[in-house]
């Protein structure tokens, strides 16, 4: 069989197992390996599965995962959340839209220690979502804007998006991780933007009576966040200045939110047990994902597939910008049915190396990708932030809430990725001064 219709013939399959509700792992390295006894036979295919799994496992670089997950969730379960929530709505509570502001600030904040966004959504659901209500403003958008705010920990350092790009392109993840920073600052302050001029066009997203608090009670909230903010300028300063690795700086992650939550008597040996639990279950279920993209990963090799694309790309004609254009229109029509990761893990084989061939600069391209993959998990119906905060709100909020609220905040990101896609710099700059 032609090897660009045998990669064809089992990309249609794997959607169509993960369609049908089969876990996407599973879908993936159930084709993977009966494409690899189709092509090169039982041996070869156990000599990859064994091979991989042993390269994989054995690799220092992919200590980062567990180490960040577990500094988000120590994070999570000692309230540093509440903490920079109450800080934000101290300073910016009373300005126009501040209430809901002071949910995507906080969540910037939380993000530089947090790489998961759907723990970013939920956690913050269950604290700003009650503020909202209690001071009567549009809880719709109140979601949406909690949601959009979770994507944050997407793009902003220690992000797993950016790891898991960084693990299955082979790109330094040090240098992903910090061409970030710069993109995801710009996304806070356009989603910033977005509830103020929101705000200044309807009533419903101000509350009736402004909530004012003196000089000292705000110092007092930034007095009680400055450790986590310190714990994320040394990660962010270890990295940038190559210090530390990425992975020990997810160690010292870890090491830092413990002290904090211990010095703030916010963590017990029963809370530490669920936070590690916690994390070895995420992390364990990220592996498996990254183990069967990378063997799907072979599989088109072996067979040709991605030598004999790349090869009909260079020979069409087709262009820089075209293909950009193509990857973005795969990414919003998948994003709409497929959660994040299993979107990277599938199309990455396909797309890295043909953007390579095409002379794209595969940091910026991360970043297109890693911004794709925010707008996928707000883009209803499958978006996975969504999904996040109405499971946390615990039935208090619709889907029709959610989906209705979040659309502002999708053409905020959608104006970030006009800027990502006109001015290459924004994601390049940093990482080309690294030390």
């Amino acid at each position: 069989m032609d090897p660009l219709l045998f990669a064809i013939l089992c990309l249609v399959v794997l959607l169509v197992l993960v369609f049908i509700g089969v876990p996407v792992a599973l879908s993936i390295f159930s084709v993977a390996i009966v494409g690899m006894v189709a092509v090169m036979g039982e041996r070869f295919m156990l000599a990859q599965v064994k091979s991989l799994i042993f390269a994989a496992s054995s690799n220092y670089a992919f200590a980062v995962v567990p180490m960040f997950v577990l500094m988000g969730e120590i994070a999570g379960s000692s309230r540093i959340i509440s903490d920079l929530y109450m800080a934000c709505y101290r300073w910016i509570g009373a300005l126009r839209g501040g209430v809901y502001n002071a949910t995507v600030l906080a969540s910037a904040g939380f993000a530089a220690i947090s790489g998961s966004t759907v723990v970013n959504a939920a956690v913050f659901t269950r604290v700003a979502l009650p503020e909202i209500e209690r001071l009567g403003l549009n809880r719709a958008f109140g979601v949406g804007c909690i949601a959009a705010s979770g994507t944050l920990a997407a793009m902003i350092p220690p992000s797993l998006t950016m790891v898991l790009y960084g693990i299955l392109t082979d790109v330094s993840i040090g240098k992903i991780l910090v061409a970030g920073i710069l993109p995801g600052f710009l996304t806070a302050a356009m989603l910033m933007l977005t509830v103020w001029i929101s705000a200044l066009m309807r009533r419903d997203l101000m509350p009736a009576k402004v909530e004012t608090f003196t000089l000292r009670e705000k110092t007092a909230g930034l007095v009680e966040i400055w450790p986590a903010m310190m714990l994320a300028a040394i990660i962010f300063g270890g990295i940038y200045t190559g210090t530390v690795s990425p992975s020990a700086a997810g160690t010292i992650g870890v090491a830092g939110a413990l002290l904090i939550a211990v010095l703030k008597r916010r963590m017990t040996l029963a809370m530490l047990g669920v936070s590690v639990r916690q994390a070895v279950i995420i992390s364990a279920a990220l592996f498996v994902i990254i183990l069967a993209g990378m063997l799907f990963s072979r599989l088109l090799l072996v067979s040709g597939a991605v030598i004999g694309l790349t090869d009909i790309i260079a020979t069409s004609g087709i262009g820089y910008w075209t293909f950009i254009a193509a990857v973005i229109v795969i990414y919003f029509v998948m994003g709409m049915f497929i959660d994040p990761v299993s979107m990277m893990v599938i199309t990455l084989p396909f797309l890295y190396p043909t953007a390579r061939s095409l002379g794209v600069d595969p940091i910026w391209f991360g970043i297109i990708v890693v911004k794709l993959v925010e707008i996928a998990a707000i883009t209803p119906p499958i978006g996975i932030n969504l999904f996040a905060v109405i499971s946390a709100s615990g039935g208090r909020v619709t889907s029709r809430e959610a989906f209705v609220g979040v659309l502002p905040f999708v053409a905020a990101e959608l104006v970030v990725l006009g800027l990502l896609l006109s001015f290459p710099a924004i994601s390049t700059y940093l990482p080309g001064t690294m030390m």
